[in-house]
């Protein structure tokens, strides 16, 4: 057997199944994949055990900035800080280091690189800093937003830790998400700069892949109990029990009659 033959025997964990999980679900906001080919391939990689099983789920799908990539590595090759050390790319320059909005508004999010320092300026506007599925050129990063009769959110994703050094002059930084500890190399961001009758917003939010993540677990958890319900229905007719409920409800969730209510109903008909 090949050491190829070999590795594509050896048992998947949780964390490759999730990787997998994501190239789907990323197929599918690209129009990829139709939702019936999604519930299917997610549904095979949920059940997937070995890495021969997980590999063909993905093949015929792009991965980012690239060609084509296998659906997981066959490999155990260590990472520094997890998923952490993939998103910090290193270099100067970002995707954007600057943004402006007068009477306006601007954004960015989604997959951006955010740079060392971004540096943005609201007046009678508001803008977005949306970090949660960025990529991030150090360890560290500073916002320097300047809100003068306007406002400006960042929003980081768990495990990431947050600093604020602003300054509000009849307006104000948030601090709420100061003091959370960061992951393990989790990137640092420091937000700072000046508020003027304006405020600069901190929020700490789930990925939108995590967020559909959960949803797809409790949609699979509802199923699972309605089936359980429907089979425990089953085996009480097998066993003989009719719609008798060992709660005394029948299937439609009324209290059922005794026998003795029931005799003595025809009892008093009879008369």
């Amino acid at each position: 057997m090949t050491d190829d033959a070999a590795a594509r025997d050896l048992r998947a964990s949780d964390a490759d199944r999730e990787r997998v999980a994501e190239i789907l679900r990323d197929a599918l906001a690209e129009g990829r994949l139709d939702m019936e080919e999604f519930e299917e391939r997610l549904d095979a990689t949920y059940r997937a055990r070995t890495y021969g099983e997980l590999t063909p789920i993905t093949r015929d799908l792009p991965g980012h900035g690239t060609a084509a990539v296998p659906a997981v590595s066959l490999t155990k090759d260590p990472q520094g800080g997890g998923d952490w050390g993939e998103r910090i790319v290193g270099g100067d320059e970002g995707t954007s280091t600057w943004a402006v909005a007068v009477m306006s508004g601007f954004q960015r999010k989604g997959r951006w690189t955010a740079p060392r320092r971004f540096n943005c300026f609201a007046f009678w506007g508001g803008g977005e800093i949306d970090l949660r599925e960025a990529y991030f050129a150090d360890r560290e990063i500073v916002v320097n937003a300047v809100a003068i009769m306007g406002g400006v959110d960042v929003v980081v994703p768990p495990g990431v830790e947050v600093v604020v050094r602003g300054v509000g002059i009849m307006g104000g930084f948030d601090h709420r998400e100061e003091g959370v500890p960061g992951e393990p190399g989790a990137p640092r961001v420091i937000v700072t700069g000046l508020a003027f009758w304006g405020g600069v917003g901190v929020q700490r939010k789930l990925p939108r892949s995590e967020k559909q993540r959960l949803r797809e677990e409790r949609r699979r958890e509802k199923l699972e109990r309605k089936e359980n319900r429907r089979r425990e229905l089953e085996g009480s007719r097998r066993d003989g029990h009719g719609l008798h409920d060992p709660l005394g409800l029948d299937l439609h969730g009324r209290p059922e009659r005794q026998p003795e209510e029931r005799g003595e109903r025809g009892r008093d008909g009879d008369r």
